[in-house]
């Protein structure tokens, strides 16, 4: 009988001490990590689908504005082939393959941007205005999902860090840190307005 006290005592403990250990909250938070970089993708795929409608209404009326429209495209074709797998979160290179990629497209629109200032008769078109609304909404999506994905990364990165989950992490799970998703370096510059 004092065996099996004894037995349920120590089982009691051990399960007592795991509790706090961090080992199902690292799970959790990781899964959270890769959930916000589901919701990121998402959104990018949102943009890549929308900018062939957007290059078609724009060709419509800018014939000749063929380099800059092949601009997006190849820019839109390139980000495409740039796949991160949930592996390659704590990969500091694929990241930032991967956002030298998404920042091409940007930077592709504005240049597309330009194109249309010089066709007012476009930008009174309807469809390519309700194409600019949902590209600028997509922006605004993307945007969101970039915070949140950081933010989810800073609270996964924190906790295996912190004691008592640092043990856990390094004894049972050995989750590897995440990277964070950055501003490329032609985002830190101011852009120029000219008038």
């Amino acid at each position: 009988m004092k065996k099996i006290n004894s037995a349920i005592i120590v089982t009691g403990l051990i399960l007592l001490a795991f509790s706090g250990c961090g080992y199902n909250t690292l799970q959790q938070q990781e899964e959270e990590v890769f959930n916000a970089w589901g919701d990121l993708e998402s959104n990018l795929q949102r943009r890549a689908d929308l900018i062939p409608n957007l290059v078609n209404t724009v060709k419509g009326f800018a014939r000749h504005e063929k380099e800059t429209l092949t601009g997006v495209i190849q820019a839109r074709s390139e980000a495409t082939k740039v796949n991160i797998t949930a592996r390659d979160l704590s990969n500091p290179e694929a990241i930032a393959r991967f956002q030298k990629a998404q920042s091409g497209i940007s930077s592709a629109l504005s240049r597309l941007m330009v194109v249309v200032e010089r066709y007012p008769d476009l930008k009174s078109d309807r469809h390519f205005s309700d194409l600019m609304h949902q590209l600028e909404g997509t922006e605004n999506r993307i945007n969101v999902a970039r915070v949140r994905y950081n933010n989810a990364v800073k609270n996964f990165n924190y906790s295996i860090r912190k004691f008592p989950y640092n043990l856990t992490n390094n004894f049972m799970l050995n989750l590897e840190r995440k990277e964070y998703f950055q501003a490329s370096e032609a985002a830190k510059e101011a852009p120029k307005v000219e008038f």
